[in-house]
């Protein structure tokens, strides 16, 4: 027996006691006093716009995810000390994880900074484009992690812990804020068709949230969302009855089962996917869009014509009222250059610097950079 020297409620006992379990089972028993007998308490997750108390000026999210780590030192973060001692060994013997760094030689950049904008902003000449909207950037060059490898490294910059099973920051925000488009994903990802890249669809999963709040891949390529129109060509009478009778059946299984969110997704994903047949049509149409704005992206050359459609369309998505679209660059990972730095990193620049530069471009002159 406890003497306390002080009077003590029975939630306090719980909170201080066992680690605190008592406080969380007596939680999760009220939720169920509070939900007995409601069957529609699983709808109380969805992506209808949420108002705010506060008055944020920020509306939409384009995350430029560029796989593979680009150089930080041979880019946008110069080192004139790194620079003195390039070729010489260091003084102290440096850890090593991959084979080729036994001399211990330290390596400066092969490139050259300078100032940039009016801000001044040292950038290096391997980033000509974004160099020039050098005035648009809010660059931090004190961010850090505490793993090295590149997948742990992915999940950690989305959702903030090292281990997978966490919701990336796309889903919370979505969670968070809802959308503005009920025809369209809150959340859209933009990968490269050709394949996935590092982690693949870990960097956008919704992790032990609803499924309703993961990304949606979206193609640049072909069809824009895989399965999304019937094989065969249906009128539109049946495919009215047909999806009329899934939901009439999914509806049945969600009163046995009022828990099961995954379900409540699916049905939610399916009446989704029968506005999105005409809203995907609509806004991923290029046609309307203007010679200019093709070159603005890189459409007009190879080189730099499929990340630019995918930042063109990342435009369009935010415009149409998306909360959240995710940009990839080629697959696997792209800006993993340890070897050849002179030659690899002058590569994947020339793929993604001046469509990026098109993005901030483009949004600023058509008034969307003040809210995305």
């Amino acid at each position: 027996m406890i003497d306390l020297p002080f009077p003590i409620s029975r939630q306090q006992m719980l909170r201080i006691s066992g680690l605190g379990l008592g406080t969380l089972a007596a939680c999760w028993l009220q939720s169920l006093e509070r939900t007995k007998g409601d069957a529609t308490h699983h709808r109380s997750f969805g992506l209808k716009p949420r108002p705010s108390d506060d008055s944020p000026r920020a509306k939409a999210v384009i995350l430029m995810m560029q796989n593979g780590g680009p150089s930080q030192m041979d880019m946008f973060d110069p080192k004139p000390t790194l620079q003195r001692f390039s070729g010489r060994p260091h003084s102290v013997k440096v850890e090593m994880f991959q084979s080729g760094s036994e001399q211990n030689v330290l390596l400066g950049s092969p490139f050259r900074f300078a100032p940039r904008g009016r801000c001044g902003m040292q950038l290096s000449d391997v980033i000509p484009h974004i160099s020039d909207v050098a005035d648009e950037l809010c660059l931090v060059r004190s961010m850090h992690t505490g793993h090295n490898n590149h997948t742990e490294g992915l999940i950690m910059f989305m959702t903030g812990k090292l281990f997978q099973g966490r919701p990336s920051f796309g889903s919370w925000i979505c969670y968070g804020l809802g959308t503005e488009n009920q025809n369209l994903p809150a959340y859209i990802v933009l990968r490269d068709p050709e394949g996935y890249n590092t982690s693949g669809t870990l960097t956008w999963s919704a992790g032990w949230m609803p499924a309703l709040y993961g990304g949606t891949e979206f193609s640049s390529e072909g069809a824009p969302v895989l399965n999304l129109s019937p094989p065969e060509k249906l009128t539109p009478d049946v495919q009215a009855l047909n999806l009329q009778l899934l939901q009439q059946l999914n509806r049945q299984h969600q009163e046995r089962y009022p828990r099961d969110s995954e379900l409540e997704t699916r049905i939610q994903n399916y009446e989704l996917a029968a506005r999105m047949q005409i809203a995907t049509t609509e806004i991923l149409d290029l046609s309307n869009e203007t010679v200019h704005t093709h070159k603005l992206y890189g459409l007009d050359n190879p080189r730099t014509k499929k990340y630019g459609l995918r930042c063109l369309l990342a435009r369009k998505l935010v415009e149409s009222g998306v909360r959240f679209v995710q940009i990839h660059p080629k697959p696997f990972q792209p800006w993993d250059t340890h070897s050849k730095t002179e030659t690899a990193l002058p590569d994947i620049c020339g793929d993604t610097d001046l469509p990026t530069a098109g993005l901030i471009r483009d949004l600023r002159q058509r008034g969307l950079l003040d809210d995305t």
